[in-house]
């Protein structure tokens, strides 16, 4: 990654589509997978109908880059060389006396290596990398109290029936009213998406005018693409961008080669059988691969090795691939930034007042803990103590899930909005000033400091920092 980065000096400026460019009311789809996936395991698995029932305390074991083991049905937190940080057998909070007993002294996860180098999926754990996937943590871990409670031996097996769950109400055809998720959503949709701002939609239109390619790549199928962006953006949304590519099946979409993933043509929403030998022109596909969109990006820009910065939420989705493969700039969408302190933009505070009064809102709703916000349970996502056996021995240390934002993304931010509502900035040592008070110093590699608090008083204040001797601050050009 460079030194110095601005949006002015990219060709190319992508987006992945869910919680990057569209935001999501965390609490109502939080409840919504949830229950999509609880009501398959009661009503075609036969579990215990009291799956269906939680209280808004028990969203507090919702927390982002937990990493759940199949064998044992662990879910365990982990720091930046693969110790556990905590971990809870089901729900249930294993002590530090219990951690060193299962993963021995130095607290090491036995599949650390696997996971840290390829964010390859296993039979043996699941990493809860996203929103659409958080919920089911909370789900596994409750699978894994009621076992217990039935006298059953946990092992993997109970996955398959997780699995059968998430494909049941994600899978192709569940837009066409099957499973829970997709109904509800088509039914409702300003229940759960939150609209962009004008401020967004003002700036994507800008960075077009002023000649730049943009792509929207994200692995919802196209027809449930084409619901979110015409309730966020507008029934014109096409008009924004360039190349438009769905159904992408990232992170394959950035590692396999094209003869293992070709593009597809789209007729009424439905993937063509023919494979595409390469791409001809902008326009809308399906799957695919970054080698042949490469090649188109050079004709459309006129250069060898055009420039792109691609805007995600997900790590092994988005980050990891796009950085390593495709060697793009990044920028990591990370709502857990806002739940951790850093102020929301005057936008994303306006469209939430827009959407649903105070007074409307249920007191189930204002109890729930918004899934980006810290966990009593869990703590931070950036920053955790290490403890051994003795009071004296705690460390403080950077999480996994932090150490990869350091890795593999040029920038965090906590929404796309927090760029789109700025004005041009010039690199100046005031507006340095002014960048770090307002929004933390969102690029990670660069003197980031992001003051971080643990709500059950274990860790005093403290200031995370990421300072590698680098004497650029970012620039971000609003174009």
């Amino acid at each position: 990654m460079s030194e110095y980065f601005t949006l002015s000096e990219c060709d190319v400026i992508g987006f992945d589509l869910d919680h990057t460019l569209c935001r999501y009311h965390l609490k109502e789809t939080s409840k919504l997978i949830y229950e999509s996936f609880a009501r398959y395991l009661v009503e075609h698995k036969g579990y215990d109908e009291d799956l269906l029932n939680l209280t808004p305390a028990t969203w507090d074991f919702c927390f982002k880059g937990l990493v759940v083991d199949l064998e044992d049905g662990n879910l365990v937190k982990l720091a930046e060389d693969g110790s556990v940080l905590r971990a809870t057998h089901g729900t249930t909070d294993l002590s530090t006396d219990e951690i060193i007993k299962h993963y021995g002294p130095e607290r090491k996860w036995k599949h650390f290596n696997s996971l840290n180098t390829s964010f390859a999926k296993s039979a043996k754990y699941y990493l809860y990398d996203n929103y659409f996937d958080l919920p089911g943590a909370l789900l596994c871990g409750r699978v894994v109290d009621m076992l217990h409670k039935w006298g059953n031996e946990v092992n993997s097996d109970f996955w398959k029936d997780m699995v059968a769950a998430i494909d049941h109400n994600y899978n192709t055809s569940a837009f066409r009213d099957a499973g829970t998720y997709f109904p509800s959503v088509k039914r409702d949709p300003g229940r759960y998406l939150q609209t962009c701002s004008d401020s967004v939609k003002t700036w994507l239109r800008s960075m077009k005018n002023a000649g730049k390619v943009l792509l929207l790549i994200t692995s919802s199928h196209s027809d449930y693409c084409r619901l979110i962006c015409e309730h966020i953006l507008g029934k014109d949304f096409e008009d924004l961008f360039d190349v438009i590519i769905t159904n992408s099946l990232k992170p394959g979409f950035f590692s396999l080669k094209p003869q293992q993933r070709s593009f597809k043509n789209l007729v009424n929403n439905v993937e063509e059988t023919d494979d595409l030998p390469s791409l001809e022109k902008p326009g809308w596909y399906s799957q695919g691969n970054w080698i042949h969109l490469h090649e188109l990006l050079k004709t459309m820009t006129g250069k060898m090795e055009p420039k792109v910065v691609y805007f995600g939420d997900s790590m092994r989705s988005d980050m990891f691939p796009a950085s390593s493969f495709g060697k793009w700039e990044t920028v990591m969408i990370v709502e857990e930034m806002e739940g951790e302190g850093v102020p929301k933009s005057d936008a994303a505070k306006l469209n939430e007042a827009q959407v649903e009064p105070l007074e409307k809102k249920g007191k189930y709703e204002e109890s729930m803990k918004p899934p980006s916000a810290v966990s009593n349970q869990w703590g931070s996502y950036f920053v955790d103590v290490h403890g051994g056996a003795g009071e004296d021995e705690k460390e403080q240390k950077l999480t996994w899930c932090c150490h990869c934002i350091h890795k593999y993304s040029t920038m965090a931010i906590p929404s796309v909005e927090h760029i789109a509502s700025m004005s041009k900035w010039t690199h100046t040592e005031q507006s340095c000033k002014q960048w770090d008070r307002s929004i933390q110093c969102f690029r990670f590699p660069v003197s980031a400091n992001l003051q971080i608090f643990d709500p059950s008083g274990e860790i005093p204040p403290i200031q995370v920092s990421f300072a590698e001797n680098i004497t650029h601050s970012p620039q971000i050009d609003g174009i």
